[in-house]
């Protein structure tokens, strides 16, 4: 098998997000949201769906930020007050289990050389036959539907 670790987004990258003001936020292009559904909301610093009622916040941010025509932004969700959550090699997140991901695997040039969509459910020996590829680097795990951004899996 095929090691890897889930790399969620630094939660003090959106710490600025809590001293904004509704103006601020509006200037920004950024939505202040309250939870209304469940599992539907899912934030990119703890890897997790965010729970009824919570607070997040809806922003446009750089994701892929390399010197490669596969630079890319696009929309997260990041739930207020929530620290980076870690993860220990091999292990999936929760919230992946009911998605359909579409899975980018990227070479050391940060060049996407291979994609494919999968149910979460399957995640696990998806992500572990990526990695069978040697020059695979990293992969990019997107909601595939939707197409949105979730977080960065490493070879370790």
């Amino acid at each position: 098998m095929n090691n890897f670790k889930f790399e969620a987004l630094n939660h003090l990258d959106f710490e600025y997000l809590n001293d904004l003001s509704e103006t601020e936020l509006a200037e920004n292009h950024i939505k202040k949201m309250i939870v209304d559904k469940f599992p539907g909301f899912p934030c990119r610093t703890t890897l997790e769906d965010a729970k009824i009622d919570e607070m997040v916040f809806l922003l446009n941010y750089d994701f892929h930020n390399v010197n490669s025509p596969y630079r890319a932004n696009g929309p997260v969700f990041v739930r207020a007050n929530q620290p980076t959550k870690t993860y220990e090699n091999n292990e999936i997140p929760v919230m992946f289990n009911h998605r359909l991901l579409s899975l980018r695997g990227y070479n050391k040039e940060a060049m996407m050389i291979f994609a494919d969509v999968s149910e979460g459910k399957f995640l696990k020996e998806k992500l572990s036959q990526i990695l069978e590829n040697p020059k695979i680097e990293y992969i990019h795990l997107h909601n595939a539907k939707p197409g949105c951004f979730n977080c960065t899996v490493k070879r370790i």
